[in-house]
């Protein structure tokens, strides 16, 4: 399925005191559990488990770009979990807040049981309202530090390994990112001229690049001849306004990729740490390998596999969606972009897609990313039908 990178959520979650201990351990690595996921818009990844002794099965964000453990507040408040002020600080791009958690506590995954564990509890609605699927929580360092983690993008298995020495796969390519508890790496950039930035490998961010403006500012490096367009996108704390453009070349250890859709970021909240970083890879780009984590030796190791060569996704349309009380809406409807042109506004309720009546977020949006295209939309304003057509835009 071709994944969209225009309108999404950047998962970056930065704790900015305090990170979970490592977990060292000897002898071979053993297989602890073979755990399925499903890929949501952007490549972001979600895994399925129960927490503590609550009889449902709730959605986890699988991400690197997490600094820890966390639940969504409506889910803890639906439960009645009692949880308690942290002294800590959670960061994003729209914003940064003190957070409450829920100490010692454990996490069931598929033939695994993760326990002793502190989670964090954030507001996730503008998630599940993006995707349309109900985001109870996201996994991230204090997980990822304690074992070994295998991400097959072509199965959709995720196998979790004891720390120890593991047997890579043949043919991988190993990278050495540092940590501040979020792995980074060394990249290059090319588009005006080469610049080397380093930044984050984020699973839980659903584009493929991010440069701040920062950083954009300082290295000139982009062609003047480009274009950025404005969109908005959703993050921790909520809606922030972003510019998209293309990059002629990204390259990330040995692999190369061309004309790459990048973001913008004005990162007045500095959360990704310029000048010490100037952006991040996220899962449109991650989930183009198979990928060995492996914290405790700090090693990712890369091999491409069948979603390599995919194509990335130019459309435009300067409009987002929202699925809210089993409703579409169409909202952050941008100035003088495809969708005002065409005429759509914000709170437009979207009914059907050519024709597609599905109700489905992700097939709305997979029927929108081919630039140049026109689309029949139906549309419900003030209790009354309208059918717009919709241009397809591109970024450039």
């Amino acid at each position: 399925m071709k994944k969209s990178v225009l309108i999404l959520i950047l998962g970056v979650l930065l704790f900015k005191t305090g990170v979970a201990q490592e977990r060292y351990e000897d002898g071979p690595a053993q297989l602890l559990a073979k755990i399925p996921f499903i890929q949501l818009t952007g490549g972001v990844v979600i895994i399925r488990g129960v927490f503590n002794d609550i009889p449902d099965t709730l959605n986890f964000v699988l991400d690197t770009g997490s600094g820890a453990i966390s639940l969504d507040s409506s889910t803890v408040e639906e439960f009645r979990i009692p949880n308690f002020p942290s002294g800590k600080t959670v960061s994003g791009i729209a914003g940064i807040r003190a957070v409450n958690y829920i100490p010692n506590s454990s996490l069931h995954l598929p033939g695994l049981t993760v326990d002793s564990m502190d989670f964090y509890i954030n507001n996730y609605d503008i998630l599940t309202s993006v995707y349309g699927l109900k985001i109870d929580g996201v996994i991230g360092y204090s997980f990822l530090s304690r074992y070994i983690v295998s991400l097959n993008y072509d199965s959709m298995y995720m196998k979790v390994y004891t720390n120890g020495t593991f047997q890579y796969p043949k043919g991988m390519t190993f990278l050495r990112p540092a940590f501040t508890a979020l792995p980074f790496h060394h990249m290059v950039a090319r588009d005006e001229r080469s610049v080397s930035l380093n930044g984050y490998l984020d699973t839980g961010a659903g584009l493929c690049f991010l440069v701040t403006n920062q950083f954009l500012e300082d290295s000139a490096f982009l062609k003047k001849k480009r274009k950025p367009v404005n969109i908005k996108v959703q993050g921790l704390g909520g809606k922030k306004e972003m510019q998209v453009t293309i990059v002629k070349q990204l390259q990330l250890g040995p692999f190369k990729f061309r004309r790459v859709p990048t973001n913008i970021l004005d990162d007045e909240f500095n959360a990704l740490s310029y000048p010490f970083l100037g952006g991040l890879i996220g899962n449109d780009i991650l989930r183009r390998f198979n990928i060995v984590l492996n914290y405790r030796d700090k090693i990712f190791a890369l091999k491409p596999n069948s979603h390599f060569g995919d194509p990335f996704d130019y459309s435009y349309t300067g409009m987002n969606l929202y699925l809210e009380n089993g409703d579409i809406y169409i909202d952050d409807v941008v100035k003088d972009s495809p969708a005002d042109k065409s005429g759509l506004k914000d709170r437009d309720i979207l009914l059907a897609v050519n024709n597609d009546f599905t109700g489905s977020i992700t097939s709305y949006k997979n029927l929108m990313q081919e630039p140049g295209d026109m689309v029949s939309l139906i549309v419900s304003r003030d209790g009354q039908l309208k059918k717009i057509i919709l241009r397809i835009g591109a970024i450039r």
